[in-house]
């Protein structure tokens, strides 16, 4: 059974950052690409970044240079450091499953979801 468990939300002000941590279970990690999307109230799903099996990486133009995506294949974790975070960035983030071992960023390529984490950002 695959879970993936988001981690490490919380309140920051403007300018601060996050570490999201997403551990998982249930499925051969390391074979698998990985993403983080968000959601803010009443808006859609949207992709933020994701990584290959190999360790390539893709991001939105939104967060491009502030968030940084990174795998440890030993821990079965995927994490996303968030710098400079803006009150826009204020959502829940989802980190998904892949269905395969490489970069996706529609949420049709993500059959495996957490639960998601919330980020709140103060101006």
């Amino acid at each position: 059974q695959v879970q993936l468990v988001e981690s490490g939300g919380g309140l920051v002000q403007a300018g601060g950052s996050l570490r999201l941590s997403c551990a998982t279970s249930g499925f051969t990690f390391s074979s698998y690409g990985m993403g983080w999307f968000s959601q803010a109230p009443g808006k859609e799903r949207e992709f933020i970044t994701a990584i290959s099996s190999s360790g390539g990486t893709f991001y939105a133009d939104s967060v491009k240079g502030r968030f940084t995506i990174s795998r440890d294949n030993v821990k079965r974790t995927v994490y996303l450091q968030m710098t400079s975070l803006k009150p826009e960035d204020t959502a829940v983030y989802y980190c998904a499953k892949s269905n395969d071992p490489y970069i996706q960023t529609t949420i049709s390529r993500y059959h495996s979801w957490g639960q998601g984490t919330q980020v709140t950002v103060s101006s």
